[in-house]
Formats: C-alpha cells, sequence, structure tokens
C-alpha cells in the first residue's frame, strides 16, 4: 500500500503503548500537502505522542505511517520535516542568527558559512525580525523568541512543519499576532501544517480541519472541516458558532 501523492501525511491504525500503557489506539487520517490540521484533545490523550512519531522521534507499535508516500520504515528526508517545540529551545550563548541556524550545521553535505548566514537572515527577515539579527535571547520578548523558533524552523526549506502548542505559553494578543504570522508564512511558502493544541478557538482559527482524538487511549473521535473564509476571529458570529460546536466534541 502506498499514499497518494498528494497526500503530505497518512496514518493507518497507528497505535502506541509504552509498557503496560496503550496511549494510541487504532488512529487514522490524512492530511493533504498543504493543509493546516490540528490535533486536538485533553491533556494525555496523546496528541505530542502521535506528533511525535510523525517526526520520527518515536516509533509506532503498530500500524504505518507514510510522509510525502515513503513508508517512515524506509530512509526518510530529513528537509522534508521541521518540528517547533513548546519551549522556543533558544541556545542562551547564541544570536539569534545563529540559533537560526542551528538546523543547517548538520547538514550532509556541509553547507558554507556563509550561505548559513545568508539563509538565517533570510529566515529572520521572513518571520518579521529584521534588524535582531544580532540579538541575544534575553534580550528578545517572548513573541520576538517565538519568532526566532519558528525561523529556526523553517530555515531547511520544510515541505512539513509540525507544531507541538508552540504558543500556549505567550499573552493573547501575542499568540494573536503569531497566528497571523504563520497563516501569512504558510499562504507564502505553501506548507503543510500538523499542529497540536487543547485550546479549540486556536484550532478554529488556524486549521482547515480538526483531528479530534478521544481521551486515552488516543483515538480519532471526529475529523470536523472549518470552512470559513480566513481571517478568522472568535468575535464573528460563525466562528464563535463553530468554536463551541468543536467545544461539545472535547
Amino acid at each position: 500500500m502506498s499514499a497518494a501523492i498528494s497526500t503530505a501525511i497518512s496514518l493507518r491504525g497507528v497505535g502506541k503503548q509504552f509498557g503496560s500503557l496503550q496511549v494510541l489506539d487504532g488512529v487514522s487520517f490524512d492530511v493533504a500537502q498543504s493543509e493546516i490540521v490540528a490535533l486536538l484533545g485533553t491533556s494525555g490523550c496523546g496528541k505530542s505522542t502521535l506528533l511525535n512519531m510523525v517526526a520520527g522521534l518515536i516509533e509506532p507499535s503498530a500500524g504505518e505511517l507514510w510522509i510525502d508516500g515513503k513508508h517512515t520504515e524506509g530512509t526518510k528526508d530529513r528537509n522534508a520535516l521541521a518540528y517547533m517545540f513548546q519551549e522556543d529551545r533558544l541556545l542562551p550563548w547564541r544570536t539569534a542568527r545563529a540559533n537560526a541556524e542551528f538546523g543547517l550545521e548538520a547538514a550532509v553535505p556541509a553547507i558554507p558559512a556563509h550561505e548559513r548566514h545568508a539563509r538565517a537572515n533570510a529566515v529572520l527577515n521572513l518571520v518579521g525580525l529584521q534588524g535582531f539579527a544580532d540579538a541575544h535571547p534575553h534580550q528578545l520578548s517572548g513573541g520576538m523568541r517565538s519568532r526566532v523558533a519558528l525561523a529556526r524552523s523553517l530555515v531547511t526549506g520544510p515541505r512539513i512543519l509540525l507544531m507541538d502548542e508552540p504558543f500556549s505559553k505567550l499573552d493573547p494578543q501575542m499568540r494573536t499576532q503569531m497566528h497571523e504570522e504563520l497563516l501569512r508564512i504558510h499562504a507564502m511558502q505553501n506548507m503543510t501544517v500538523l499542529f497540536v493544541t487543547h485550546d479549540v478557538e486556536e484550532a478554529i482559527v488556524l486549521a482547515d480541519r480538526v483531528v479530534v482524538l478521544a481521551p486515552r487511549p488516543g483515538r480519532v473521535r471526529e475529523i470536523v472541516g472549518v470552512d470559513l473564509p480566513r481571517p478568522r476571529s472568535a468575535t464573528d458570529p460563525a466562528v464563535a458558532e463553530a468554536i463551541r460546536q468543536l467545544r461539545l466534541l472535547i
């Protein structure tokens, strides 16, 4: 069996067990190329575990998983995926530019330093950090640190961006700004995005579809399409109703 070429991520009957604990069971869904999909559910339902399996950080105990039509047991194109964690994980002794180019340093074949610097500068400009390339993390606000983390994720030119609640620690105003930034970059770069959230409003504002996971063991309870024009605001009656309906499924 192989996933269609227009499918970026495909899961079939995926499960994960840690010892006697069944965390995920029989999870199946597809993510189309250029689609934004949210993984939504209560704490402990296996959202982050599922994202880590897609990233190749852990192996499924059952089922099959494909990235860009290729089975994950085969050789993986490391440039296909980028992962943005919940914490920004910036290295405090490095500048914003040096943090952004970190993902390029292990490339094979090696990328020359001048090219790494140029690519890091380009993604910092993309996320709106012109003029801050030489700043260290302690000199940046929380929102600016999130932008550096996003730049670091984008510097390899990934086709798929995985995000594990990366904006959850920001205040509401800054979170809204990062949502707008992500959607702007997504429209420019045509990436596939799969992200974890426990925030129903965030799922509706960002996603084309929402995969709702039931409590442990995590199973797909429902997949909800969000057929609303962007930009979306929770103050819009149609968006507010979509948020209300989605909350009923959690």
